[in-house]
This record gives C-alpha cells, sequence and structure tokens, in this order.
C-alpha cells in the first residue's frame, strides 16, 4: 500500500466544514447535515476496482446506515459529471463530493503520497471519518477494506 498515512485529524476535534458539488447536480455543506452523523469516505477514483467495491458495499447497507440516522458521504478529486455516472451505474443512493481543488482531502490529510507497484504519486488515500451530530470526529479508519468497510462502520454505529 505505500507508506502510512500520518493523520492530521484526530477523534475529537472539530470536523472542517466544506462546500462541494455534488453527484445530483447541487452543493452541499457539511454544516447542512449538523445534527446528524455523517460518514464521509474519501476514495481515489470513480469505476476503480477497489472504489466500486467500497461504493457498492456502503449502496448494499445503505438502508441499515439510513436507519440509524446516519447520512453518508463519498469524496474524491473526479468532477461532479465523473459522479454523476458513476452514481447511476452502480444506482449509489447516496451523494458522492466533487473536490477538484483538493481542498477538502487536503482539510481531512486524506490527500499524499502514495505507492502502486512501486511507482510513487501523489493522490487520494482511502480514509473514512465518522462526523458525530455535534459536527466533531468521533471515529477514523486511516485503512480500509473496500469490501468490508460499510459493514465495519455501521457495527460502530
Amino acid at each position: 500500500m505505500g507508506k502510512t498515512l500520518e493523520l492530521k485529524l484526530k477523534a475529537g476535534d472539530k470536523a472542517p466544514d466544506f462546500t462541494a458539488a455534488t453527484s445530483d447536480g447541487g452543493t452541499v455543506s457539511l454544516s447542512d447535515f449538523k445534527g446528524k452523523t455523517v460518514i464521509l469516505y474519501f476514495y481515489p477514483k470513480d469505476n476503480t476496482p477497489g472504489c466500486t467495491k467500497e461504493a457498492c458495499a456502503f449502496r448494499d447497507e445503505f438502508a441499515a446506515f439510513k436507519e440509524k440516522g446516519a447520512v453518508v458521504l463519498g469524496v474524491s478529486t473526479d468532477s461532479a459529471k465523473s459522479h454523476t455516472r458513476f452514481v447511476e451505474k452502480y444506482k449509489l443512493p447516496f451523494i458522492l463530493l466533487a473536490d477538484e481543488d483538493r481542498k477538502i482531502v487536503l482539510a481531512y490529510g486524506a490527500w499524499g503520497e502514495k505507492s502502486f507497484m512501486g511507482m510513487k504519486y501523489t493522490g487520494t488515500h482511502r480514509i473514512t471519518f465518522l462526523i458525530g451530530p455535534d459536527g466533531r470526529i468521533k471515529s477514523i479508519w486511516p485503512r480500509v477494506k473496500p469490501a468490508k468497510h460499510a459493514l465495519e462502520i455501521l457495527a460502530s454505529l
């Protein structure tokens, strides 16, 4: 996987607010979800094997997340248009946020050096933040197994 991600934020910190374009053509801010539990998951790229597995796992458990009052938001540096195609192709019932200017990935420390097959590059780390109704970070998952991750979060709610 490459370097261990050095976390910029920790449990108990106030989650950085943001506003971003969405896969459904609108914009949202984290502050729009005040009073709700938010699962903010960062992933590298639409339509890649691991990211598709992770998104589909969140899709498959979406009713259970909703039942627990949790909102699921996916974030990558892909465009809103790319997100719209990804949502339609896999029938994702949650919003994906387009962070093309990298403001959100940088604020959450999800952007950094990675390596794949010996090649070093900069990109989005697969990391998830559980944000409580008070806007504070409750938990952070810095290492994620895409296919099992949604169930792992669900178990912690």
